[in-house]
Formats: C-alpha cells, sequence, structure tokens
C-alpha cells in the first residue's frame, strides 16, 4: 500500500493505496515535473504515476542544476530508496531516457532493486553519437536560436531576455549532462526496454531508437507516433494506451 510521501525529488500527486506498480516520470532537458501534469490521473488504478524533479527548476529552482550524470543518477538512487516499497518502471524522455538508463544500470552495479520496464522516449540510444553540435557552450544568442528550431520552449520565454536568462543556467546544465556524458559497455540490462520516437523529430532517427534494443536481453520494442521531439507531451493518452500492456505484466 502506499500512502502521501513528502519528497522533494519526487511529486506524487495521486497516491494509489492498492496500486502494484510506481510509474516515474522522468523529464526532458529544462523540464520540470510538471511536464507529466495529468498523466497520473490518465494512469490505471492499479499503476502509480509520481514525476522526478531535478535541482534547479520548479520548486526547486534555487538549487543548483546538475551538470554531469554520474553524480545526478548517484543522488537520484539515494532518494528513491524510501520509494521501493513498490516495484517500479521508469518512463524518461529526452535527457530522462538517458538519465533512467544510467539508473537502471547503477541500480544492477550496486545490488539495489532497479525498475522493471525503462520506457525511453525522444532519445537516441546511449551509444549511438549525436547528430547536432554541443549546445551548452554556446553564446547566448545562438543557443537562443537553435532552442527555437528545436521547439519545446515557449516562445514568450524566447522573446524576452530576462526570463531566458534566468533558464540559461539551467538549460545550459541539463545539456551538459547529456553533451559529456561518455557511454561505457556493459551487458544489457535484464528488463525490457521499450523505445518511444516521433516521426518528426529532428533529434532522434528511427535506427537511433532502434539501436536502444542491443542495450535489453530481454524484450525489446519499438513504437512510433506523429509528432517532433516533444510528441511525448501532446500524445499522451496514445502513449499512455501502448505502455499499458507492459504495466499490467507487473
Amino acid at each position: 500500500m502506499t500512502a502521501l510521501k513528502k519528497d522533494p525529488w519526487i511529486q506524487q500527486p495521486q497516491p494509489r493505496p492498492h496500486a502494484r506498480l510506481r510509474l516515474l516520470m522522468i523529464p526532458h532537458a529544462g523540464g520540470g515535473a510538471s511536464a507529466f501534469r495529468g498523466w497520473a490521473e490518465a494512469l490505471p488504478p492499479e499503476v502509480e504515476g509520481c514525476a522526478v524533479q531535478l535541482p534547479g527548476r520548479e520548486n526547486r529552482m534555487a538549487e543548483p542544476p546538475f551538470d554531469r550524470l554520474q553524480p545526478l543518477v548517484e543522488a537520484l538512487a539515494a532518494a528513491l530508496e524510501r520509494w521501493r516499497d513498490l516495484p517500479y518502471a521508469i518512463l524518461g524522455h529526452s535527457n530522462g531516457a538517458l538519465i533512467g538508463f544510467e539508473l537502471a544500470r547503477h541500480a544492477r552495479r550496486t545490488g539495489t532493486p532497479g525498475p522493471v520496464h525503462l520506457f525511453a522516449s525522444g532519445r537516441r540510444a546511449p551509444d549511438v553519437p549525436s547528430r547536432q553540435r554541443d549546445l551548452h557552450q554556446l553564446p547566448q544568442d545562438e543557443l537562443v536560436e537553435e532552442l527555437a528550431t528545436l521547439g519545446g520552449m515557449p516562445q514568450a520565454i524566447l522573446e524576452h531576455p530576462e526570463l531566458l536568462g534566468l533558464l540559461a543556467p539551467l538549460l545550459r546544465a541539463d545539456m551538459a549532462l547529456t553533451e559529456t556524458y561518455e557511454h561505457r559497455d556493459e551487458p544489457p540490462l535484464s528488463i525490457p526496454i521499450t523505445a518511444l520516437t516521433g516521426t518528426e523529430d529532428a533529434k532522434v532517427m528511427i535506427e537511433d531508437a532502434q539501436a536502444w534494443e542491443r542495450h535489453t536481453g530481454a524484450d525489446f520494442r519499438l513504437h512510433v507516433f506523429p509528432g517532433d521531439h516533444f510528441f511525448l507531451y501532446s500524445a499522451r493518452q496514445p502513449v499512455i494506451d501502448t505502455m499499458l500492456p507492459s504495466l499490467r505484466m507487473f
């Protein structure tokens, strides 16, 4: 049984005492837990949806964001200790998919309970090189241009230097997480991986998403949805419907 827990790392909008599985949702670079607003309510009663809130954004804006992946994974793994009363799956979008993947590998190395399923959304496989140039050290005007091209950033923010100036350190830190990441070979995970991608995603080619298959020794599936890099949020219900058969296995 689950009850309301107050935790800066995990937002639990709808505790479900009779849930059999918890779905941890990790947002994209620059995003916060609010990216998954409404998801918990859309899940079936046996699945409790919880959004990960990383430092440096929304109600944790006063905290410095992580700019390297391994320290973030270690801190998040420690925070999850009190949430292991249920089996959990991970849905990570873009940066969140990479965080979820390394979190699963960290759990295996440390012998702690890891996720039972990884849903990797909007992200090339960890060993696939980026097709874009690094952004985290670009001058501000070039960074704004790149963000406008990618989408996902409200135009009102892009057009207001003051707001963008406040967000720039977080964006640069989140970009550095993935742009400084160096993949290390380890045996494939023993859990199923489902890759999710958008038809118009300029950052992730279909073959880049398909490459997640080599990172699992269990079941692998690839699902393609209409939309750009941020398809996950506009296609919430189709994505949930796709995930449900896997979530209901536990």
